[in-house]
């Protein structure tokens, strides 16, 4: 992520923000939350937002995702560190869903995108 803030400082000023694909993963804990109940609501490249949970006593670097408010799961904890860190550090990151699947296993249902906001 630094060298991603670095690259940005060297661009010169341009109206539009440039997004970097820093993540596709799957949704931890679909099962557990309102996943299933919004599954027919929810489409492909909606919006999706991230929250910093940490306190999180099963994971300091936990961050939540929901979608229109709704608590959905959260980035898979072998995958948030570097994602934690920007946010952290008050780096600017975006989510969206990138597949719907409606598969038998939770973690193959949802697969999210995370983006540095430059």
């Amino acid at each position: 992520m630094a060298l991603l803030f670095a690259a940005w400082l060297a661009l010169p000023a341009q109206a539009e923000s440039i997004k970097v694909l820093v993540q596709s993963s799957p949704l931890a804990g679909f099962q557990f939350y309102a996943g299933k109940a919004l599954w027919d609501e929810m489409k492909e490249g909606d919006a999706l937002a991230l929250i910093r949970e940490p306190e999180n006593t099963h994971d300091a670097n936990a961050i939540r995702v929901e979608w229109r408010g709704r608590k959905l799961g959260y980035l898979p904890r072998a995958e948030n560190r570097a994602v934690a860190a920007e946010m952290d550090h008050g780096g600017k990151v975006e989510a969206r869903i990138a597949r719907l699947n409606r598969h038998r296993d939770p973690w193959k249902r949802i697969l999210v995108e995370v983006y540095a906001v430059l």
